[in-house]
């Protein structure tokens, strides 16, 4: 009898410890670790960022092959590129990559009009640099520097104008986070569209001086 007692409660501890199993009916599910906020749009943005330098490694090496190979460059009879000007552009667009990061500074010390007001800078300062390039790309090709004047307007017009294009594609994410901003849609806790953005307009800004030195000074 007293083995008969001891099993029947060996039976009722096991039976009742299967039952507080999760997934067996009852009992708390596991806890799953939650990853940190914004953890999906962080990476999203650094891969978009990895392929976007691949895209343009690529094109400073086709580049570099025909400037390598190339006896005199640029070749005669082309047009040279307006190096003064370009230059002082470029210190406006490194000049919002200042004011970007003040930005940032601003909203995470909870001073959102001044905020507003650097990113609206930022905004005007990457607008001026994008016209100061097509009135000088306007300039060229009344010159003659054309996309099928010569391999040389054919790399300048490709390498360059890619670039022209990702300050384009900055601006208009930037006049969507202004927008935002403007609503009070920032805070210092909760800022991640603006941190995404920046560091989309920084690599922009950072990789202009690397093709300002390759295409117009070397």
């Amino acid at each position: 009898m007293a083995q008969t007692s001891t099993a029947k409660r060996l039976d009722e501890t096991l039976v009742e410890l299967e039952s507080k199993r999760p997934g067996f009916g009852g009992g708390e599910p596991p806890v799953r670790p939650n990853a940190p906020v914004g953890s999906n749009a962080w990476l999203a943005v650094w891969m978009f960022l990895g392929a976007e330098a691949m895209f343009f490694a690529g094109l400073i090496g086709a580049f570099l092959v025909f400037r390598l190979s190339a006896a005199t460059w640029p070749p005669p009879f082309q047009p040279r590129l307006p190096v003064g000007v370009t230059g002082v552009n470029t210190v406006i667009l490194l000049l919002s990559a200042f004011t970007m990061r003040r930005t940032l500074t601003c909203v995470r010390l909870a001073n959102p009009r001044k905020a507003v007001r650097l990113l609206g800078l930022t905004a005007i300062l990457g607008a001026v640099f994008l016209a100061v390039q097509g009135y000088e790309w306007l300039r060229l090709i009344q010159f003659g520097l054309t996309v099928s004047s010569s391999v040389y307007g054919g790399l300048f017009y490709t390498l360059i104008g890619f670039h022209a294009l990702h300050v384009l594609g900055a601006l208009i994410w930037l006049a969507v986070v202004f927008a935002r901003a403007i609503k009070g849609r920032y805070s210092a806790q909760h800022h991640l569209g603006l941190q995404t953005c920046a560091m989309y307009w920084t690599f922009v800004v950072a990789l202009w001086p690397a093709l300002y030195g390759l295409v117009y000074l070397y």
